[in-house]
Formats: structure tokens, C-alpha cells, sequence
């Protein structure tokens, strides 16, 4: 299977996208928890990503589904299905009385080779176990289903891993909520046959939003997500890139130092995106305060770090972009996470319908904590009303169409409340320069 992506705007021919389940039901019973924005309607969220999957499709990518995907190559690989199986077996745990416990330990042991790999995937996905309690008369057990910690972030299908010119670098998730998730995505995509430049192991995290591929050379965001040995790690590898620029995470100007937010721009894609060849689209306020260390590669040897000092913006002026700045608002209402299709045409999510939900949390947050969110929240409610009697929001904005820049938008109002948009929710298998 080819697997590569040279630039953000090459043309996505294959994707693969997980199309949320139970899994997400459980998260939204402690939204915060679960590392979503807000709560949402489950059943309104299900479609809005049906509806990202058609609009892919309509635009000719060939749109895997991750569950699906995974049982079609695992049932055509036997010794994949049994490695499945042993994993599976580890994460079942049941606990009561002794007698109980063996009993069922036997039990499984015995009847997980009869388990199909749609059944192994679902023990992956909601991590399984069983507590029993004894109850009078026969056969009086009464079985107690626990979850540990149930993959609900996993249908954000960028973050497990991302996609270079030398093939996939796997991850490994910063936060404990989604740490099983590269181990459940890698999987998939090694008995798949896909290309790997590499898999980052501890003390190092690196999440997939946080790389970017722009042709000649490539971006890699350093923050909350990815830290400093993931960062060391994925410049060693071969991931094709003779020039990286690696973007520290920037504090949003309007937090005070003593209580910054890094949820406010958690991944490089949560602030900066590009819709084309020379075209980004950025958070105005956060470039401007993200620091860049260039790290090149001269013949055969290792990335050697520049000594430089640079902004992103004025990196990406060296390198020919152009910039449509965002104001704050519009970042934090997912105008930054779209898709990009190819060149110049990229499928966004619809702004203008984000911005009260967004507002509304902020202001429930204002009011918690005024010291950290009042500043934050003054700024983007005169930015709202600057918008609507102004130039207008993100992806409809003169901007955009003076560049040719085509827009598919999307209502995706339910699911972003897990907290991302288009560019979050999908794995890029494969972009091609034709």
C-alpha cells in the first residue's frame, strides 16, 4: 500500500476516517473528562460525520472507515487475528469472588478463539471487564460491566499518527485518555501494509495535528502534545524532509502568564492550516507570538538546528506564503481545521454556526474563573460583532474567494464539541503531486 504526503495541497486520493460508536456515548458522560469542548447530541454528531464522509467521497477519495478496515485485513491475516486475540485477553479482567474469577478467566481463555475481529475491535474500542457478585439461589451471579477508560477521542483520527513523505510516523498520545489509541490505529495500518518511517516511544509524545507537510519543507508544532524527545525523535527519522520547522506552542496574549490555556490552540492545526500552494489561513494573534526553530539537513547528515531566530510568520514569508489571518474567534471556532482537498479547495467547517456554542462556554468560563477567561472573553465578543458588521466569518469571506480558494462547508456544529473539525477527524492515507 503507497502511503506518503509531500504537501498539504497534493491531492487526497485515500483517507480513512472511524465513524463514531458506543465509545462516544461514554465520553459525553463526562465531557471534560474525555478531553471534549462541551456535551452534544450524540445522534446529530453520527451524522454530521456521515455527511463529512459523503462530501469526501462526492470529491473522488476513497473513504476507509476505521472498524470496517481493520476487520477486512484482519480476517485475511490469520496471525493478525490471533495476535488480536492475545491483546484482547490482557484487557478483559474480571474480579470477585475467587472461584468466580477463575471460572471465568477459563471461560474466555477457552471461547475467545470463537470471537470474530469486529468483536476483537469492540473489546479494543470500550476496554472491557467484568466485576461478579455472588446472589442467592443457582446460578446467582449478577455480572457488573466495567470500561476502562473507553477510546471516545478516537473517531479525531489525525492525532494517532501523521503522514510524511517517507511514509507514517505513529504516535504516542500525551493525554491518558487516548493512550491505547495509536496502539489500535498503528495496528490497522502496519497489517495493511502501509509504509513507517517510525513510532515514537516514551518519555516522547507526538500527536498527528501537530505536523504539516508544505512541499520542500514541513512544520512540526511542539506544546502540551508533542514534547521535546517526540520532537527529537521525529527528526531522526526518515520521514523525507530536508527542512523542518519546529513551532512552539504560543500562549494566547489575552491569558494571563499565571494561567495559560493550552487547549485554546492544543495542536499546530488548531491555529494554522494552509489551503494551497504560497496560501495559509492562521490565527493573526497567535502567529505572531509562535517562536520557529529551523532545523536543515545538509548532504546525508542529521537536522541541524539554524541559529536563527524566527516567527511563523516571518518563516512562512520566507518561504513565499501568503497569510489569511483569523481573528480569535473564528480559531477557536475551528476556522484553521479544515481539509484541503488539493489545490485550493478544502472542505471547512461552517464557522458563523460555531460561534455562540463557543462564546457560551467562554462565558460559563469567564464566570468561573474571571482572572483567567475575562480578558479572552471581551476580545472575542467585540470580535463578533466586528465580524458580523464587517467582512464576515470563515471560509465566506472576500479574502478566500480573492484567492480562488473553493469551499465545501459543513454544518458541524454537534461534533466539534469533542473538540475538532475536518482536519482532526481524518487520517490521510495518500496525497499525490498529479
Amino acid at each position: 500500500m503507497q502511503t506518503s504526503a509531500r504537501a498539504e495541497w497534493h491531492r487526497l486520493t485515500d483517507v480513512m476516517i472511524h465513524r463514531p460508536g458506543a465509545e462516544m456515548f461514554f465520553g459525553l458522560m463526562e465531557p471534560y473528562s474525555f478531553l471534549y469542548e462541551r456535551a452534544f447530541s450524540m445522534n446529530d454528531a453520527v451524522f454530521e460525520h456521515t455527511e463529512l464522509e459523503h462530501a469526501l467521497s462526492e470529491a473522488g477519495v476513497t473513504v476507509r472507515r476505521l472498524k470496517r478496515f481493520a476487520v477486512e485485513v484482519a480476517t485475511h491475516t490469520p496471525d493478525v487475528v490471533e495476535r488480536l486475540r492475545s491483546v484482547a485477553e490482557k484487557i478483559v479482567h474480571y474480579s470477585g469472588p475467587k472461584e468466580m474469577v477463575t471460572r471465568a478467566r477459563r471461560a474466555l481463555h477457552r471461547n475467545i478463539s470463537t470471537f470474530d475481529p469486529e468483536t476483537l475491535f469492540n473489546i479494543l474500542l470500550l476496554r472491557p471487564s467484568v466485576r461478579l457478585q455472588r446472589r442467592p439461589g443457582a446460578r446467582g451471579i449478577l455480572p457488573t460491566v466495567e470500561l476502562d477508560c473507553p477510546l471516545a477521542n478516537l473517531y479525531f483520527m489525525r492525532d494517532q499518527q501523521a503522514l510524511t513523505a517517507g511514509g507514517f510516523v505513529l504516535g504516542r498520545m500525551s493525554k491518558p485518555q487516548r493512550a491505547d489509541e495509536p496502539m489500535v490505529a498503528g495496528n490497522v495500518l502496519r497489517i495493511a501494509g502501509a509504509q513507517i518511517a517510525g513510532q515514537v516511544k516514551a518519555p516522547g509524545t507526538f500527536e498527528g495535528g501537530d505536523f504539516m507537510p508544505l512541499g520542500e519543507f514541513a512544520l512540526l508544532g511542539t506544546g502540551d502534545r508533542t514534547n521535546s524527545s517526540g520532537v527529537r525523535q521525529v527528526l531522526a527519522m526518515p520521514h523525507g524532509f530536508d527542512e523542518v520547522g519546529v513551532v512552539h506552542q504560543p500562549a494566547h496574549p489575552a491569558l494571563p502568564d499565571d494561567a495559560p490555556d493550552p487547549m485554546i490552540d492544543m495542536h499546530l492545526d488548531t491555529y494554522f492550516n494552509v489551503a494551497g500552494k504560497g496560501v495559509a489561513v492562521g490565527s493573526e494573534i497567535l502567529l505572531r507570538a509562535a517562536r520557529v526553530d529551523v532545523y536543515r539537513r545538509s548532504g546525508r547528515g542529521p537536522l541541524v538546528r539554524d541559529s536563527k531566530k524566527r516567527t511563523l510568520p516571518e518563516y512562512l514569508a520566507e518561504k513565499k506564503f501568503e497569510v489569511i489571518p483569523l481573528s480569535s474567534l473564528e480559531q477557536m471556532s475551528y476556522a484553521t481545521n479544515f481539509l484541503c482537498l488539493r489545490d485550493r479547495s478544502i472542505v471547512a467547517v461552517e464557522v458563523e454556526e460555531e460561534v455562540d456554542r463557543v462564546l457560551g462556554g467562554l462565558v460559563v468560563a469567564a464566570r468561573r474563573d474571571p482572572h483567567r477567561y475575562g480578558k479572552l472573553l471581551a476580545l472575542v465578543q467585540r470580535e463578533r460583532k466586528e465580524l458580523r458588521e464587517g467582512r464576515g466569518f470563515f471560509p465566506h469571506t472576500a479574502d478566500v474567494r480573492d484567492r480562488g480558494i473553493k469551499v465545501t462547508p459543513l454544518s458541524l456544529q454537534e461534533i466539534t464539541g469533542g473538540y475538532g473539525g475536518a482536519h482532526c477527524m481524518t487520517c490521510v492515507m495518500e496525497r499525490t503531486a498529479q
